[in-house]
């Protein structure tokens, strides 16, 4: 069994492992990243595996912020997501209806191609399945992403919409496709 820490120690680009638990004001380092559903899991699971994380002394980001808008991903989330060895994203059944979920998701799996960023998914009381083919609480979420760009007056937002639905299909159906966990009732 791969150890998470033993992953964290392979994908750093330097060959001491001083710089893994490294931070600064201005260069904040994490070595995991975590991107979930509130409602779903923060107060469950996700604060669980927060605290085994921190407990095992991994540096863990945390979003504390409970209430998400559609608003663009914040700069702090794009920032810790940039500055973190590996993301384990917890997959829930409301994990797509957000759009700040499926910013971040977008934007890991970036970082995966782009820099040898570690991804990990959880399969929280979901299919992959689901998640790969859009079904079940994954499709009626993408559906309603639809259509809320359909009902969208603005072309240039509409544009907007559209690519980042396309996005999201894609950034699913690649993490549904990435080895994860499957986690039922635990």
């Amino acid at each position: 069994m791969v150890v998470l820490s033993e992953l964290l120690l392979e994908g750093s680009s330097s060959s001491s492992s001083t710089h893994i638990h490294s931070s600064s004001t201005h260069d904040q380092r994490y070595d995991v990243f975590l991107s979930f559903k509130g409602v779903d899991t923060r107060h469950s699971f996700t604060n669980h595996l927060h605290k085994a994380l921190i407990d095992a002394g991994i540096n863990t980001f945390l979003d504390d912020e409970e209430n998400e808008t559609v608003e663009d991903l914040k700069p702090e989330l794009e920032s810790a997501i940039k500055a973190s060895q590996a993301s384990i994203i917890v997959l829930s059944k409301n994990y797509a209806s957000s759009t700040w979920c499926l910013d971040e998701l977008v934007l890991i799996l970036e970082q995966h191609i782009t820099s040898n960023h570690i991804v990990i998914p959880i399969f929280y009381q979901v299919e992959p399945t689901h998640v790969r083919k859009q079904q079940s609480s994954f499709g009626d979420a993408m559906a309603k992403h639809k259509e809320t760009m359909e009902e969208e007056t603005n072309e240039y937002k509409r544009s907007q919409w559209a690519q980042k639905i396309v996005r999201w299909n894609k950034a699913l159906i690649e993490v549904s496709n990435l080895k994860g966990k499957d986690v039922k009732g635990r």
